[in-house]
């Protein structure tokens, strides 16, 4: 089976969180974005995109955008609309960037054309994230992914971004922080671990079987 070889990277994360992952090549951007959330341990909360500006496309979970694409685009794609039409330029706007769902397209094409990925979850914390291809494996013998090796504690879901992650790891590390028994409560019921691969690959394993069956 093609699998790719791409490394997972948190950006400007510090300490820097990194994932050394084997996908299958014949997957979804759906099933990337399961591989990143497992494999980081991120919750799947929040919405997130893959963006190729070069091609003017984006790859989003989004549907208030997708159905806001489609709507513009059946009305007015290919027309040259008017400043009367188009005022502040908001539709011209919403048509020129095509927009797909994450299960419909799949990431061989744009893997090995760009080599390098963007991936952003959660609009509001807005966690980037660095994909890179680093290598074409001709004979992978399963069919789900695997980590080969990584690096690094994944930030809790809501904790504000990057900013917001290095606060809390000065209170979680400080046991004389005025905040530290707080954190300490907050980030365990967030679920805040050390990188674990064994359990991690134990995930990626079993769950993304299950979902492949019934999403893909």
């Amino acid at each position: 089976m093609k699998a790719y070889q791409i490394k997972i990277e948190l950006t400007d994360s510090n300490p820097l969180v990194w994932r050394r992952v084997v996908i299958p090549a014949d997957v979804t951007f759906r099933r990337l974005h399961d591989t990143i959330q497992f494999a980081m341990n991120w919750r799947d909360y929040h919405l997130y995109e893959f963006d190729f500006p070069q091609e003017k496309l984006r790859i989003t979970n989004d549907e208030l955008a997708y159905d806001e694409f489609k709507l513009y685009s059946a009305k007015f794609k290919g027309k040259n609309l008017t400043p009367k039409e188009d005022p502040q330029g908001f539709i011209t706007r919403i048509i020129e960037t095509t927009i797909r769902q994450p299960q419909t397209i799949k990431i061989d094409k744009y893997l090995e054309k760009y080599k390098i990925l963007k991936y952003i979850y959660d609009f509001g914390d807005y966690w980037c994230h660095t994909i890179e291809l680093e290598k074409i494996i001709t004979d992978y013998e399963f069919g789900y992914p695997m980590i080969l090796e990584g690096e690094g504690a994944c930030p809790p879901e809501d904790v504000g971004g990057l900013g917001g992650y290095k606060e809390f790891l000065e209170a979680w590390n400080d046991p004389e922080h005025p905040e530290h028994e707080y954190i300490l409560e907050w980030g365990k019921g967030q679920r805040y671990q050390e990188f674990d691969i064994d359990f991690r690959n134990y995930l990626l394993k079993t769950c993304l079987k299950i979902k492949k069956v019934k999403q893909d």
